[in-house]
């Protein structure tokens, strides 16, 4: 959440950030409106309280009918102690409820606009050339079924819709992937996590997807657990209600889990394969660090996942998002879209975000220095979502005859130069 002093101070760049994420901006005045009415129920509970305090003093040193009417008076007292622990509990209810509503202050160099306001900041590698290769390319569902690597037809028929088998080599595909984002994020000094995908309400919210985003989670409602979407959740949520030490930050987790999302509001896009699918497997960069250290962590996040898509050898670009297209969370968020080519287009394949103190204020996660404690900045950062990573390695790396070169980075993992026909 917001620092509320932030909000207090200066509402207008609040309302400025709430509209051009397109969300809105009346509830920072409703926050104000709120903060102000818990301020005074505490002051008004915490003076009936003293009055309280002195008068069973009173009572206690009172005798005969003086003491007789100072307990008449502390009982009528004693009630207006309970209606304003009251007023002010609820008070307080319903600030931090209209505080949760409000997005992360956004950072100003963001884009403004939608999702397909973005600005693209690079380019990296030329698409092929087919055509002039003399052949027309396969999609990653006529590809996966002649490698026997895909198999959607029996996903949706045990499952349903968006879901999938990878088999044979598609199965050894992923775990050559994962077995190389792990190994990368190690040596880049990631400690490796394997997470839980089942959690408790305050870790769902505390992240900020249980807001905008909720639509697309999955709750467990007899147990009151949440399938996660991104191993975000369990990493951000790892210290929880800690106080870290200065000298252990940054620290950085790479968790491997899967991922559950309903992909409600999207159905009509991406129907075939395995782009946007309801279960997959991904591996997730995430950093702990001081809030002045986190612009720099940003684009060490970034360098981190174009240094994979490079090994992967697959043209892509980096495009700066919009600000209508951020989660509550992130203030900023570089996406990397990798070239399909039998889509004639760049498609996400991994993002990073800068929540700054957004994350850590709702987990109460803070660290010690000199001067007392401080909440910590939180990043995120995929380095590999296995399916469409597949995808854009299967469509890169096809020959005419329905084989695909394996990346040099992944053969020593995969054990083959080339996937071949089964």
């Amino acid at each position: 959440m917001i620092d509320i002093k932030v909000i207090r101070d200066n509402p207008d760049a609040v309302r400025k950030s709430q509209e051009v994420r397109g969300e809105d901006p009346t509830l920072v005045d409703k926050f104000l409106l709120a903060d102000d009415a818990r301020r005074s129920a505490i002051v008004e509970f915490e003076a009936l309280r003293a009055e309280q305090n002195i008068l069973s003093k009173a009572v206690g040193s009172a005798k005969g009918e003086d003491k007789a009417a100072l307990l008449e008076n502390a009982k009528e007292l004693a009630q207006k102690v309970k209606a304003a622990d009251s007023q002010r509990a609820d008070a307080e209810i319903l600030n931090k409820e209209l505080l949760l509503q409000i997005s992360n202050l956004i950072d100003p160099d963001a884009p403004v606009g939608g999702e397909a306001d973005f600005k693209v900041l690079e380019r990296i590698g030329t698409p092929r050339d087919f055509a002039a290769e003399g052949f027309q390319p396969r999609d990653h569902v006529e590809l996966g079924k002649i490698l026997k690597a895909i198999d959607t037809e029996r996903g949706a028929k045990v499952s349903g819709a968006r879901f999938y088998y990878l088999t044979g080599m598609g199965a050894l595909l992923e775990f050559a992937l994962v077995n190389y984002a792990i190994s990368s994020a190690t040596k880049a000094g990631f400690t490796p996590v394997i997470p839980p995908v089942l959690v408790k309400p305050p870790a769902m919210e505390g992240t900020g997807f249980l807001g905008q985003a909720a639509e697309n989670v999955f709750h467990l409602e007899e147990d009151d657990f949440y399938l996660v979407g991104t191993s975000e959740v369990p990493l951000a949520a790892f210290h929880m209600d800690e106080i870290l030490e200065e000298q252990s930050l940054p620290l950085r987790y790479a968790g491997y889990s899967t991922c559950f999302r309903r992909e409600a509001g999207t159905y009509g896009k991406d129907t075939r394969g395995i782009i946007r699918v309801h279960q997959f497997d991904k591996v997730e960069m995430f950093s702990y660090c001081k809030v002045e250290d986190a612009p720099a962590e940003h684009q060490r996040l970034l360098q981190w996942e174009k240094d994979f898509l490079n090994a992967m050898e697959i043209p892509y670009q980096v495009i700066d998002v919009a600000s209508g297209d951020l989660g509550s969370s992130a203030i900023r968020k570089f996406d990397c879209e990798a070239w399909i080519p039998t889509q004639n287009t760049y498609r996400e394949v991994t993002s990073t975000s800068n929540c700054t103190e957004f994350q850590a204020r709702r987990l109460n996660i803070r660290y010690k220095d000199s001067s007392g404690t401080k909440s910590v900045a939180t990043l995120n950062g995929t380095l590999v979502a296995i399916p469409r990573m597949i995808v854009a390695i299967l469509e890169n790396h096809q020959n005419a005859d329905g084989s695909v070169n394996v990346p040099m980075a992944l053969r020593p993992f995969l054990g083959v130069d080339t996937l071949v026909p089964a």
